[in-house]
């Protein structure tokens, strides 16, 4: 084990390079599902079984673990190594990534999504190893500030994703062209050569043999916990919800309410999505850092020399909370002006930017409130986007990206709190949640067909409702066990 007060920044350096193509690939299914919908000629329902498979590679990846570690009495991440971990998943995902071009090529649907069900288990693995590892190269108690870059240079991946895959796609994202199945092969050959890329250069750098030293707890002890539980279904549904606005996004945009978008014009909006969450994680990320510095300055008090001085940590830290998220703005701005689109038609969607800023404000950095209130504005997003068409209803629904932005710590922060020596295993059962991003976008595909793709929306308000609850419930019930919610930390992961 590294010793924590270790700093090895180059090894972090390497490590956080994985959060980035996790980031890619998954924010990518967003233009490779309208594909998917019109090559294959699915309903709306099926065509959300791209990420139905992909986010339930994540769950079963992550009880295989978990029964395996059961059954042998060993915690097998401990055995291996986080190093080796992450390179056995690498290549797991170089496997799937090869299987989807025959799969496309033979034009079956199905075999498609298993090829997606295999590169999401090798993700599942470098995850359940990245993670932990970020943490332990330092002190723990700068981890959650390494995780916070690794979840910005996440959301830089879910920026640029639907970008560069728009552009190999349709050989610019102006263009109006079909996709091609040559492109679609490029694609996934570009893909699985950089995660091998990437997996033999791990296995040629000096790393850290990091493993866990902590005792295996077998069972499930930690479901006795009302937090734990009630945390489990929330972070089910923020993923759910954070997922299925942009899964469907695509066949929203098609709608003549909405632009009646062509394919090709689709990735700049979803870009715009996951840079919503980046805007917000950047913001977030803000408050992981102990902003400390005096200014002193000499006076004269009653004729007499003295030195004055003030703490400005507080007040620099607000106006980076102001500015933070507008570059981050810009930077998505930036990219999708690379693609040769025209951006002006996104500015408006400052104003959503400056109601993130005044949510993070009233949050206060807790998290029962931080949540409650981001849950509340992801509600309003969602009602405006229901009751309006057009610019408005499209800025309001890609809004929910800022609405989700910086749950996933909160929630953490409020399941997790009180377990003790169940935290780990708490964490672990967190983490398979992530199961609501393959359920919930389907559901919406089913409502889609129903009722339509623009009402289908009604889910995510039913979504950010139980997180409020959820915000709500776990006060109350950590005052309950004499844990108070206001000392907990919240810093974006």
């Amino acid at each position: 084990m590294v010793h924590p007060t270790n700093k090895n920044y180059s090894a972090l350096s390497i490590i956080i390079s994985v959060f980035f193509f996790w980031g890619f690939v998954a924010a990518s299914n967003g233009i490779f599902i309208p594909f998917c919908k019109s090559h294959f000629s699915l309903s709306q329902f099926q065509s959300q079984l791209v990420d139905f498979t992909f986010y339930g590679g994540y769950f079963i990846g992550s009880i295989l673990l978990l029964a395996l570690s059961q059954i042998i009495k060993v915690d097998i991440l401990n055995k291996i190594g986080y190093k080796k971990g992450i390179i056995y998943g690498l290549l797991i995902s170089v496997v799937g990534a090869l299987a989807i071009i025959p799969s496309v090529n033979v034009g079956e649907f199905p075999l498609i999504l298993g090829s997606f069900f295999i590169v999401a288990l090798g993700f599942s693995l470098q995850q359940t190893c990245a993670q932990p590892f970020v943490i332990a190269l330092g002190s723990p108690e700068t981890g959650a500030h390494r995780l916070t870059l690794a979840g910005g240079v996440n959301s830089l991946g879910t920026t640029l994703g639907p970008l560069v895959v728009g552009i190999i796609l349709f050989g610019s994202v102006s263009s109006d062209a079909p996709v091609s199945i040559t492109s679609i092969n490029s694609l996934y050959l570009i893909l699985a050569g950089i995660f091998l890329a990437v997996a033999i250069f791990f296995s040629m750098v000096k790393l850290p043999e990091i493993t866990k030293d902590e005792v295996f707890e077998p069972g499930a002890g930690s479901l006795k916990y009302p937090q734990l539980v009630l945390g489990m279904v929330a972070i089910f549904t923020y993923v759910g919800v954070e997922v299925t606005i942009q899964s469907n996004m695509g066949s929203l945009l098609k709608e003549e309410a909405f632009g009646g978008l062509n394919a090709s014009d689709i990735a700049p909006f979803i870009s715009l999505y996951w840079g919503s969450l980046m805007i917000g994680r950047w913001a977030g990320a803000i408050a992981a850092f102990n902003i400390s510095k005096q200014l002193s300055f000499r006076v004269t008090i009653n004729g007499k020399p003295a030195i004055a001085a003030f703490n400005i940590s507080k007040q620099l830290r607000q106006v980076l909370i102001v500015i933070v998220p507008f570059l981050a703005f810009g930077l998505v701005l930036l990219v999708n002006s690379f693609g040769g689109k025209d951006i002006s038609q996104l500015y408006k969607y400052a104003i959503c930017v400056v109601a993130l800023i005044v949510a993070y404000f009233m949050g206060n950095e807790k998290p029962a409130k931080t949540l409650m209130l981001f849950s509340f504005f992801g509600m309003a997003a969602m009602l405006i986007g229901l009751l309006t068409t057009g610019q408005v209803a499209l800025y309001a629904f890609l809004s929910g990206g800022l609405a989700c932005s910086i749950m996933w710590p909160a929630i953490f922060a409020l399941s997790i709190s009180g377990l003790g020596k169940y935290a780990s295993q708490g964490s672990a059962f967190l983490i398979m949640m992530i199961l609501g991003g393959a359920i919930i976008p389907p559901i919406q595909g089913k409502i889609a067909d129903s009722i339509g793709i623009h009402m289908s929306y009604i889910i995510t308000v039913f979504c950010f409702a139980y997180l409020a609850f959820f915000a709500y419930k776990a006060k109350a019930i950590l005052k309950t066990q004499g844990i108070d919610e206001d000392q907990l930390e919240s810093a974006v992961h």
